[in-house]
């Protein structure tokens, strides 16, 4: 039995920066995650993608992103169940949990923390006939090694921000990049939309829209995809890859069956507190909750996931009156006996 102040399901972004939190409020946490390392989707599916949105970081890359995360948390000694899924939840006579794993590893905790993004996934596939053939023959629905398209021709298909992002990135990496929407308008931000319609300005990318990819063309290895273009003839475009990036199909798994209040695949929580669930004691942060208002960014788990170690102390520890001190005053101790102090200077002007 692993015991543990919060155990936190899923190992995404959020559910590392909840580490640091709890570890603030001299909490332990333990966290488990399906796949085989952390870093969730960032680490898995995208770990070369730029993400623009991190406070101070113009650009960092997902897996550079997780590689910061599991350091800031280092000194609070998280515990890993990886490569493990949470199965069954049982609430004990002390109103604690016993969260088991599909491998039977079972961990109790006062607390437990859903972070597990958009759940297990599958990548949305457009309706080719003979998709399936090219698939890891030119046809990817992810980018794990941007290398592997080093002056190769490329077409990507989506209006995302995925889409979106690939095609910038890629556009010094290709020989040649195409990005292909069924409209006009695209769903992604707009500063990456005004990139993408520069960089076709410029000649570095291709923009066919509206339009759809309705063929591939191979023997072994994708060479071609035909496309209609509206109020046009369909053509053959020479490629290398065809890339769709059309999101993912999110599936909660076996936590949809654990009498959670689910609205639309994901967990719906109260918002104006603490992120808890319908059951006192869990609570849900990141990608994986619901409530008005809801942005699935990265940047809000962050936020969720501080509020709700605040309600987890209070919760664990009842009869304790907790005064937050910024980090900048108190510095951070950690559970390894380091400590990094708050300079004089600084205490001194804020006092």
């Amino acid at each position: 039995m692993i015991e543990t102040d919060i155990l936190i399901i899923g190992a995404g972004p959020t559910g590392l920066f909840t580490v640091f939190e709890a570890g603030l409020l001299k909490l332990r946490c333990h966290l488990i995650d399906a796949l085989p390392q952390p870093g969730g989707q960032c680490s898995e599916i995208y770990p070369k993608k730029p993400i623009y949105d991190i406070p101070a970081y113009p650009e960092i890359l997902a897996g550079d992103l997780t590689h910061k995360l599991l350091e800031q948390g280092k000194q609070f000694q998280p515990g890993f169940t990886l490569g493990e899924r949470a199965e069954t939840i049982e609430k004990q006579d002390d109103g604690s949990f016993i969260v088991t794993t599909n491998k039977g590893t079972k961990h109790k905790a006062p607390v437990v923390s859903i972070a597990g993004g958009l759940g297990s996934f599958e990548p949305r596939k457009p309706q080719i006939d003979n998709l399936a053939q090219f698939e890891d023959k030119g046809v990817e629905y992810m980018i794990k090694e941007p290398e592997l398209y080093r002056d190769k021709d490329v077409v990507i298909a989506g209006g995302g921000d995925s889409a979106l992002d690939w095609s910038i990135f890629l556009a010094d990496v290709a020989k040649s990049v195409t990005l292909i929407h069924r409209r006009n308008e695209f769903r992604g931000a707009l500063d990456s939309v005004e990139k993408v319609q520069e960089l076709k300005n410029l000649g570095k990318i291709n923009l066919i829209t509206p339009a759809e990819v309705k063929g591939i063309l191979g023997d072994d290895h994708v060479t071609g995809v035909v496309v209609e273009q509206k109020d046009k003839e369909p053509f053959i475009l020479d490629t290398d890859h065809f890339i769709p990036l059309f999101g993912l199909a999110p599936k909660l798994g076996p936590i949809g069956n654990w009498g959670l209040e689910i609205e639309k695949n994901a967990i719906k929580v109260d918002n104006s507190l603490d992120y808890q669930t319908n059951i006192p004691g869990i609570y849900a942060i990141g990608d994986v909750n619901t409530y008005p208002g809801k942005l699935k960014l990265i940047l809000c788990g962050f936020h969720e996931a501080t509020l709700m170690c605040q309600s987890a102390y209070k919760r664990i520890f009842p009869d304790k009156k907790y005064v937050m001190k910024y980090t900048t005053v108190g510095g951070v101790q950690g559970f390894d006996g380091t400590k990094k102090e708050a300079p004089k200077a600084v205490v001194k002007a804020i006092e």
